[in-house]
C-alpha cells in the first residue's frame, strides 16, 4: 500500500517563494496594514499554485478570527428531492460567498450537533427544524458564534399541502378520498400532518374522512392497496409524496386499473420523475429553494457584522395539474 504524499506546508511555499511564513501568511491572508512589494506576491502566488498548496481550515480560522464553515442539521429522514434542492441551493449560495456547507443528520447514531460543530470548527449552525435552548447553547460553547433555524413553516405548510391536495380532487367532483401514508416509520410524523390537512378539506366540503391506508414503493402492494380504496368506493387517493404515488400509478396497472378514470391520483414534491410518470401526475410543488437561498443570505449578512433579514419564509405551495387527476 502506498504512503500517502506528504502535505504541503507554508514553510514549502515560503522556500520555494524565497520568502518567510509571515510573508507568505500576510499575501494569503491580505493582512492590513502589510506592504508586500508585488513581485514578492507574485512569487509566492506562483508557488501557490506550482505546488497545489492549500491552508489548513484551523490556519484561515486563526487569521479570519472565524472558520469559513457553515454546519447545517438536516433531519434524519429518508432524503427527497424537495431537501436535496434545498441545500444544494443553500450551498451553492454560501459558496459564492466563500463559505463551505457540512451537514449533520440530527437524530442518526453517532455524534451530537455540538459534538460535530466543535470538530469541524464551524463559525455558524443552522437547523432546518428549530434547536432547543440546551442544544442551542451547547453547539455557542462549541465555538459556532451565530445559531440560526430557517423559520420555515414547516407545520402549516405541511398541512396546507395536505388540503391543498384534497381541495384540488373535491373540485374536479370527487366526494370520497383516500390517502395513502409512506412505509418509513421517520417519515409519518411529516405524513400525519398532511393527512390531518387533506381531513380538514373532506370536513369542509361536508364529505367522509379519507380512507388512509398503509403502503409500501412494491407493486404488487399497491395493487391491493388500490383494489380495496376501489372496493370503498373511493375515487381519488392524496399519496404522502410523488415517490408514493407513482408506484401506486404502477400497482393501478398491475390491478388493470386507469388514472384517473378508476382513481385519481395526486402527489407531492413535484420531483423529475412526476411529469414523466404514466400518466403524467398531478402533484403539489412548493419552493425549498427559496429558502437556501435566503438562508445563505441571512448568514453571509450575519457573518459580515450586518443585521440579518430572516423572516418566515413560506414554502408558497400550490398545484400542479397533470393528467392523473
Amino acid at each position: 500500500m502506498r504512503r500517502p504524499a506528504k502535505r504541503v506546508t507554508i514553510t514549502d511555499v515560503a522556500r520555494a517563494a524565497g520568502v518567510s511564513g509571515a510573508t507568505v501568511s500576510f499575501v494569503l491572508n491580505d493582512t492590513p496594514g502589510q506592504s508586500i512589494p508585488e513581485e514578492t506576491r507574485r512569487r509566492v502566488l506562483e508557488a501557490v499554485k506550482q505546488l497545489d498548496y492549500r491552508p489548513r481550515g484551523s490556519a484561515r480560522s486563526l487569521a479570519a478570527g472565524r472558520s469559513d464553515v457553515v454546519l447545517l442539521s438536516i433531519p434524519h429522514l429518508s432524503i427527497g428531492p424537495g431537501i436535496t434542492r434545498f441545500v444544494e441551493q443553500f450551498a451553492t449560495s454560501l459558496a459564492h460567498a466563500g463559505l463551505t456547507l457540512v451537514t449533520h443528520l440530527a437524530g442518526a447514531p453517532g455524534r451530537s450537533l455540538p459534538d460535530v460543530c466543535a470538530a469541524i470548527d464551524a463559525s455558524v449552525v443552522a437547523s432546518i427544524d428549530p434547536l432547543d435552548d440546551d442544544i442551542a447553547q451547547a453547539v455557542r460553547r462549541a465555538g459556532a458564534d451565530i445559531v440560526f433555524t430557517t423559520e420555515v413553516e414547516a407545520h402549516p405548510t405541511m398541512r396546507r399541502m395536505g388540503r391543498l391536495q384534497a381541495e384540488h380532487l373535491i373540485a374536479l367532483g370527487h366526494d370520497r378520498l383516500g390517502y395513502a401514508m409512506p412505509e418509513h416509520a421517520l417519515l409519518r410524523k411529516i405524513a400525519d400532518e398532511r393527512l390531518l390537512g387533506v381531513a380538514e378539506a373532506c370536513a369542509q366540503a361536508g364529505i367522509d374522512p379519507p380512507l388512509a391506508l398503509d403502503t409500501k414503493l412494491d407493486t404488487a402492494a399497491m395493487a391491493r392497496a388500490a383494489r380495496r380504496w376501489r372496493r370503498e368506493s373511493v375515487t381519488a387517493v392524496c399519496a404522502y409524496n410523488d415517490e408514493v404515488a407513482i408506484a401506486l400509478l404502477a400497482g393501478m396497472r398491475h390491478a388493470k386499473l386507469t388514472a384517473p378514470e378508476d382513481l385519481a391520483v395526486i402527489g407531492a414534491d413535484d420531483i423529475p420523475l412526476a411529469q414523466v410518470a404514466d400518466p403524467p401526475l398531478s402533484t403539489v410543488a412548493f419552493d425549498l429553494e427559496k429558502v437556501g437561498r435566503t438562508l445563505a443570505e441571512a448568514v453571509v449578512a450575519s457573518l459580515s457584522g450586518r443585521k440579518p433579514r430572516l423572516t418566515p419564509t413560506s414554502l408558497s405551495p400550490h398545484v400542479i395539474h397533470r393528467a392523473s387527476t
